[in-house]
């Protein structure tokens, strides 16, 4: 099938072996070689349809994204201009990463702008979640340790994301990998731009503080990877899981698999309002993340030392045991006479012997007592 791009065709669905919209008239073919097939998605400044590239004898498909902005007003329109023209250049910069989408032209046919870029085939985390339910620890680190670098990637190249969430995360099928999309919000962050107070935008329950009052940073990324993160664990908002009559966040109460306190102190940190409390780069989170030993979802605590119980029995026939091996004869050397029992030494000996031995039996029934008591 073909779809007619003209926004205002009432019947857009065309056979795929025509060049021109049966109703309207508008050319189907963008570039000559590039077909709509079905839309796939709108947001404010656009609409997206995944098409096929009818210049390659495979036909892959692709994804076209129309410029076509929903808001009034000349300024705003200005806005979404910009914005537009600005993902095709990140793109055309950024999609080298195999886990950023490639853009394969950008072009106006028809008084319009087009961009078109590969298609990532899979969910987005949004769609991952509703269909498995709630992420656990496991999930969560592959999750950081998959994107962080991806990430990393971009603010390299001086690019703020600005609209990290779900939605914006696509498990890819072929390899599992996670691709990040959606670089129509993203900013340079040149040292001008860093300065200047611009406009607010990305989704208002990822975006970060500093970030809603126009004042993107890189660390206003890591926010929205943080608060990504507590969606998928907890199935609920971020707004949801935050207090805010106690400026905290409550997200802990909300999972329902334990995680490990390594985890827990990361994922707050990413979550800081303050911007200087919060992880700075992305090296600093990767570097937390992995030096850490392996998760224990419940601390091991050393169990309490109990000392062991002796029975005043036990005691009684160790130290009568003890008391035969002084007291036993023993084979005297040949030129030393050996004592007759009735040696006035012996009685010394043994008394002694007796006292010493008491001693040690009221010394351990004593401690055994203590620790023990009826």
């Amino acid at each position: 099938m073909s779809y007619c791009l003209n926004p205002l065709c009432p019947k857009p669905e065309n056979s795929d072996n025509v060049k021109f919209c049966l109703t309207c008239g508008f050319k189907l073919l963008l570039k000559e070689r590039y077909r709509a097939i079905k839309p796939i998605g709108q947001g404010g400044f656009g609409r997206t349809f995944l098409a096929v590239d009818e210049d390659k004898p495979s036909k892959p498909r692709c994804v076209i994204k129309q410029f076509y902005p929903q808001a009034q007003g000349t300024n705003t329109v200005q806005k979404a201009v910009e914005l537009f023209t600005q993902e095709a250049v990140q793109l055309d910069e950024l999609g080298k990463h195999p886990q950023i989408p490639e853009l394969l032209a950008y072009f106006t046919q028809d008084d319009r702008q087009y961009l078109v870029q590969e298609f990532i085939d899979g969910q987005n985390l949004a769609q991952e979640l509703v269909h498995q339910g709630a992420f656990n620890e496991v999930q969560i680190r592959q999750l950081l340790n998959d994107l962080l670098p991806v990430l990393q990637f971009c603010h390299a190249r001086q690019v703020i994301h600005r609209d990290i969430k779900p939605e914006n995360i696509i498990l890819r099928s072929s390899d599992r990998k996670l691709v990040l999309v959606d670089f129509g919000a993203s900013k340079s962050a040149t040292s001008t731009a860093l300065n200047r107070t611009g406009t607010s935008i990305g989704s208002p329950e990822y975006v970060a503080p500093e970030q809603m009052r126009g004042h993107a940073i890189f660390a206003s990324d890591i926010y929205s990877l943080g608060a990504t993160c507590i969606r998928l664990l907890t199935e609920r908002s971020p707004f949801d899981s935050y207090d805010i009559n106690n400026d905290a966040w409550i997200w802990q109460q909300y999972i329902t698999t334990p995680i490990s306190n390594e985890l827990s102190r990361i994922l707050d940190k990413m979550l800081q309002s303050i911007p200087v409390r919060r992880y700075q780069t992305v090296d600093e989170v990767l570097k937390d993340l992995n030096s850490q030993a392996p998760p224990v979802l419940t601390p091991a605590t050393p169990p309490t030392s109990t000392p062991p119980v002796i029975s005043p029995s036990s005691i009684e026939k160790e130290l009568q045991e003890l008391k035969t091996q002084f007291t036993v004869s023993k084979p005297q050397p040949k030129n030393i006479p050996a004592q007759s029992p009735n040696s006035k030494h012996q009685p010394a000996t043994t008394d002694k012997l007796d006292q010493e031995l008491e001693e040690l039996k009221a010394k351990y029934l004593g401690n055994n007592n203590h620790q023990n008591p009826c």
